[in-house]
């Protein structure tokens, strides 16, 4: 058997990179060098400057591209450092149609940077075929999709806006960060360029700051290459080496995360304390059938709203378990406040335009016990509880 018919969970530690072929070694070599000696004036060897090229960040590269079904990857210093990379594919003069519930860095990026070397943009809610094809313009050149979005959760048909961005010979960048290439992939959809925060399930530690991005085209993947060595924002070895073998456990940390997920958003549905859940595995989401076909889970991630801001204060205050963190896709769950974290570069009028309201949480399952969670989960409602009735007696005294 070669690699390629192996299972996506045995592919992630049996790779090119299983073995480093001088030494034997089960794990990737770091090597540090900045610069490599040339033997030869007129032709340099593969590696000459490990911003263009390094070993170990090629492993990564290497094993990135064949987890996404791709031909070529790059690792870049953050997820925002890929993004704004893959971005630069563009020109002066060009447009963007983008996922209108983006994630705050990618926004920024859009709205405060792409804005003042003159490529334009226009928001839609992907969810909605005829809104994305009313944003197409003539100078259309690409197409941003988070999916699941975040922090909603929303559900985009990869394939059928891929198709329209051919049909427009616009590229399509998809932010696989959520799913990853264990549940999603979205250069089979029909995508151009994946791109993923390393950081967050890839790595799974809260340990690295990370950036991914994978191709399946030689020529755009030339042109991607160029301008990473051009901007420059590549991975350093430590880190490329942290999410390799952070990589090896992906699936089963996955799997669990998941589960969890889908057990806390089916506890959270039910609850008299909680006015939305947003979460893909639930049979009332919108998009639950698109996401059965074209992934193979919905995620650990879900979002849930409360009464108000007062009312997530108290929650926050007295939940225990997880870490109140900006981040998500780690070993620990992470609750997180759109508002006031990932979507801070963000004003208010834009998220409230959005349906990200004050009284919205994030939570990013962990490996703990669901169990526990939910214990956890009860007894700071409880306290949202407690607290609402105080206020309502003293307003009634």
């Amino acid at each position: 058997m070669n690699n390629n018919e192996f299972t996506f969970e045995t592919r992630l530690l049996h790779n090119r990179h299983k073995i480093d072929p001088t030494t034997g070694a089960v794990s990737v070599p770091i090597q540090h060098a900045s610069t490599f000696h040339q033997y030869d004036i007129d032709q340099f060897g593969k590696y000459d400057y490990s911003r263009s090229l390094n070993p170990t960040r090629e492993a990564l590269e290497d094993v990135i591209a064949e987890l996404e079904g791709g031909i070529r990857g790059f690792a870049f210093s953050s997820g925002m450092a890929a993004i704004s990379t893959a971005f630069l594919l563009l020109s002066s003069g060009d447009h963007v149609v983008i996922t209108e519930d983006v994630y705050g860095g990618t926004f920024r990026m859009v709205t405060e940077v792409l804005t003042r070397f003159g490529i334009e943009h226009t928001f839609v809610d992907m969810t909605d075929l005829n809104q994305v094809q009313a944003a197409i313009q003539p100078n259309t050149k690409a197409f941003y999709m988070e999916t699941p979005s975040n922090p909603l959760l929303k559900v985009a048909d990869i394939r059928a806006i891929c198709n329209l961005a051919k049909e427009v010979q616009a590229l399509t960048f998809i932010d696989n960060t959520f799913l990853t290439p264990a549940l999603q992939k979205p250069l089979e959809l029909g995508a151009d360029i994946v791109l993923h925060s390393a950081t967050k399930f890839l790595s799974g530690h809260s340990d690295v700051v990370a950036g991914l991005a994978v191709v399946k085209d030689e020529e755009l993947g030339k042109r991607l290459g160029y301008l990473q060595n051009a901007f420059g924002a590549v991975l350093g070895v430590q880190d490329a080496w942290l999410v390799l073998r952070g990589l090896k456990t992906l699936s089963v940390r996955l799997e669990q995360s998941q589960k969890s997920a889908q057990i806390l958003a089916d506890f959270l549905s039910s609850h008299p304390m909680i006015k939305e859940v947003y979460y893909p595995g639930l049979k009332n989401h919108p998009q639950y059938e698109l996401q059965q076909v074209q992934a193979l889970g919905a995620g650990a991630v879900l979002s849930f709203e409360l009464a108000d801001e007062e009312a997530v204060r108290t929650f926050v205050a007295n939940v225990k378990i997880p870490v109140f963190a900006v981040s998500l896709g780690a070993v620990e769950s992470i609750l997180s406040y759109p508002a006031k974290m990932s979507h801070a570069a963000m004003p208010q009028t834009e998220r409230e335009k959005r349906g990200i309201s004050n009284s919205l949480l994030r939570f990013s399952a962990g490996l703990e016990n669901p169990n526990d969670l939910i214990l956890d989960i009860s007894q700071a409602l409880g306290k949202v509880s407690e607290s609402q009735l105080a206020l309502h007696q003293g307003e009634h005294l």
